[in-house]
């Protein structure tokens, strides 16, 4: 169990283990390491005196430091990702293993009037596959640069509506998992950088409506969207707790609320886990 600390508290603690050696090893890996498909693996690159590169399935991952000038990597796992089998984070011509374990995701049964947000029509798709090409590329993004915290906050005060991984029904057919958060706030709430980053996407898009992409540095990006306004632009540069936009229910939605998606390494991971809230 991790120690009953404030968020506030927790957040400067963490801050300070990703940028210096300071009890940073336990506290790391008990907070983020749930290495289920949507989660998050932490394996231990060992001691360096400058930071090592790693990668695994051949993309670049997160690396921070650990005490004892220790190194950690931060893997994000796809939900696509067989449970129960070996991978190997490659680091310095070595290959460290770790195993993904399994995780049972709930159902959501949604009904939408608007049919074609179901089943959208050929405009419809060649706009959502141009309108995705763009959108992976954000993903993909890997810039230098620690986060400036691991321990994230919540970009909006309000209860969960819908949880990470929850296999979707829309009118009946199943599409794709959810792969975010959603909050159950008004519209017009305003929604903040769970970190500090830099707005390298923002547009009106079929299934996710008006959204914002914030890169927090070395393939760690928060996504937003279903906003009712954007309050960035790209290039921005966002502090911790900096205001993007504000709730809405455009795109895909039945009403207002606050989507929120973590991606490491191009791979879309439980947000819970970094608000310390995830459930196995």
């Amino acid at each position: 169990m991790l120690p009953l600390i404030s968020r506030s508290l927790a957040g400067v603690a963490l801050a300070l283990c990703v940028t210096l050696p300071a009890h940073a090893d336990s506290y790391i890996s008990r907070l983020l390491n749930k290495p289920v498909p949507g989660g998050v693996a932490v394996v231990d690159l060992g001691p360096a005196a400058q930071a090592p590169k790693a990668t695994w399935q051949g993309k670049p991952v997160l690396v921070v430091k650990d005490q004892d000038a220790r190194w950690l990597a931060i893997v994000g796992i796809p939900l696509t990702i067989k449970p129960g089998t070996s991978q190997q984070v490659n680091s310095g011509g070595r290959s460290l293993p770790f195993v993904v374990a399994s995780k049972k995701y709930p159902e959501q049964h949604i009904t939408l009037k608007n049919k074609r947000q179901v089943n959208p029509n050929p405009d419809d798709l060649k706009r959502i596959e141009q309108e995705l090409d763009v959108q992976v590329r954000a993903y993909r993004s890997f810039t230098p640069g620690t986060p400036s915290n691991l321990l994230l906050d919540k970009p909006v005060d309000g209860p969960l509506s819908s949880k990470f991984g929850v296999r979707r029904f829309f009118n009946g057919e199943e599409r794709n998992p959810h792969a975010g958060l959603d909050f159950a706030v008004p519209a017009g709430t305003p929604i903040k950088s769970p970190a500090a980053g830099k707005v390298i996407l923002i547009g009106n898009y079929f299934f996710n409506g008006n959204t914002v992409f914030v890169d927090h540095g070395q393939g760690f990006i928060s996504m937003f969207c279903h906003m009712s306004k954007i309050d960035v632009k790209v290039g921005d540069a966002v502090p911790r707790g900096g205001v993007v936009g504000r709730v809405g229910s455009t795109g895909r939605a039945t009403g207002p609320h606050m989507h929120w998606n973590v991606s490491l390494n191009d791979a879309r991971v439980d947000p819970a886990i970094f608000i310390n809230a995830f459930q196995p």
